[in-house]
């Protein structure tokens, strides 16, 4: 291991943050424990466009072809995808929002997911190309358990690092957290991350 990628969502400050918490807990431990390099990216605080029909040309246009409105337009998701092809760690730090991932999370992956470069397609259906590295998810939810029907963020996420190839997942989760036990789960969640780490 010497790079883990950090990448955050929550709108939420450092301090307020569950998910960031959590996620700072397993990178840090791991860098710790192995000497690793940490890349953190902060989706809510770097305001990633969404996929239009332009960009999205752009990023499949190759590299030597692109125009320079094209070079402009993929150079967000060639940084993106970059930092992902480094890592041979992710930590993945993310609320649900409304049963699903936070808006800023989908479009990272709607920028990282390139036919050719991050997945292809073969006879047999498609093949991710980011194989060999190890994903942790810190997951913080007010009301919607993880892993239940209603989470359409993790089980959404899980397949699609997947998809890129990830398929060795790990989940540390503080849901239900508005309720009476709020408390007790987060120090459960925070307890699990540490030992994840070690």
């Amino acid at each position: 291991m010497s790079n883990i990628l950090t990448i955050t969502a929550s709108i939420r400050s450092d301090a307020d943050s569950i998910s960031r918490g959590l996620g700072t807990s397993i990178a840090e431990g791991l860098a710790a424990k192995t000497g690793a390099s940490i890349t953190t990216r902060d989706l809510a605080a770097n305001d990633l466009p969404f996929v239009s029909a332009e960009r999205f040309a752009a990023n499949l246009t190759p590299v030597a072809e692109r125009t320079p409105e094209q070079a402009e337009l993929a150079a967000i998701a060639d940084q993106l995808i970059a930092e992902l092809q480094a890592a041979d760690t992710i930590v993945i730090a993310s609320p649900v929002y409304n049963f699903g991932p936070p808006a800023t999370l989908k479009a990272w992956a709607d920028l990282v997911a390139r036919a050719g470069t991050t997945f292809r397609y073969t006879a047999t259906g498609p093949e991710g190309l980011l194989k060999g590295k190890k994903a942790y998810l810190a997951i913080a939810s007010g009301g919607t358990p993880v892993g239940s029907d209603i989470d359409f963020m993790s089980r959404w996420l899980v397949f699609f690092l997947g998809f890129l190839g990830i398929t060795d997942v790990e989940i540390v989760a503080a849901d239900g957290i508005m309720g009476a036990d709020g408390e007790a789960k987060i120090a459960a969640a925070k307890e699990a991350a540490l030992k994840l780490a070690a």
